[in-house]
């Protein structure tokens, strides 16, 4: 089946010449080194490097979890670090603007699908009916519906995935940002992982940016951007069908 447009060309996250560094004098690490990249709005990019690359503090930074060392950084048009962070809220532009999805689900224990999704708009505010009903549905985009009143512990491990995605999506950001989302899944949901993330790319008009060591899914990225010693090294463009351009 073909896809849909992939970007309508807005830019949403946009670095230029981002540096980050740990430590000073001999034992000065450059974890990044003059990061330049965009990526628009219905785009799915993927990260791929060996380990120590930089892949993971390049999605810190862009998530604004690690301050870059120098640089500049816009998120959906909001210039957010020029050689400083540029606003004091950081962690409302987490809560709203950005969505994390992890290697591992990190859903609580204690709580049921809907609850731990509608947890994430409570905590922004959001009324606790109006925050269930959001999430239901969310649940059921994502094709997990039947599986709303089930405690982490009883879901598969792409069940669980998915309700994490769907906790990510709660606030409606415009950046998801995800670390080795396929990793604990067989080559059958891994894909079904990613084509719901190029879904939500195209469907949420957002950017969907993806570390991923995984081989069997390069060809569901618009873009997949390699990485070595804290500078991109390579990018390779695919087409919508999923063969190389």
């Amino acid at each position: 089946m073909a896809d849909a447009p992939a970007s309508d060309g807005t830019p949403l996250v946009e670095l230029r010449g981002i540096c980050k560094h740990f430590g000073a004098g001999a034992s000065r690490v450059d974890a990044l080194a003059d990061i330049a990249l965009t990526v628009r709005a219905g785009e799915t990019v993927g990260l791929r490097g060996p380990s120590g690359s930089g892949k993971s503090t390049l999605l810190n930074v862009i998530g604004c979890v690690t301050e870059p060392s120098s640089g500049w950084m816009r998120l959906d048009g909001e210039p957010v670090y020029d050689g400083r962070w540029l606003r004091s809220d950081l962690r409302r532009l987490r809560l709203f603007g950005i969505g994390f999805i992890f290697q591992t689900h990190n859903l609580l224990s204690f709580l049921d699908s809907t609850e731990n999704v509608a947890e994430a708009m409570e905590l922004a505010g959001m009324r606790p009916l109006e925050a269930r009903v959001r999430a239901v549905a969310l649940l059921d985009y994502l094709g997990v519906g039947h599986r709303a009143q089930a405690y982490p512990g009883e879901l598969s491990g792409g069940e669980a995935q998915r309700v994490a995605i769907a906790r990510a999506l709660a606030n409606g950001p415009r950046t998801i940002l995800a670390d080795e989302p396929t990793a604990p899944l067989d080559s059958a949901r891994a894909g079904a992982v990613m084509d719901l993330l190029r879904r939500i790319a195209r469907d949420q008009r957002a950017a969907v940016l993806v570390v991923t060591h995984d081989e069997t899914i390069f060809d569901r990225f618009d873009r997949l951007i390699s990485m070595r010693d804290g500078r991109i090294a390579g990018e390779e463009v695919f087409a919508r069908a999923g063969r190389p351009a």
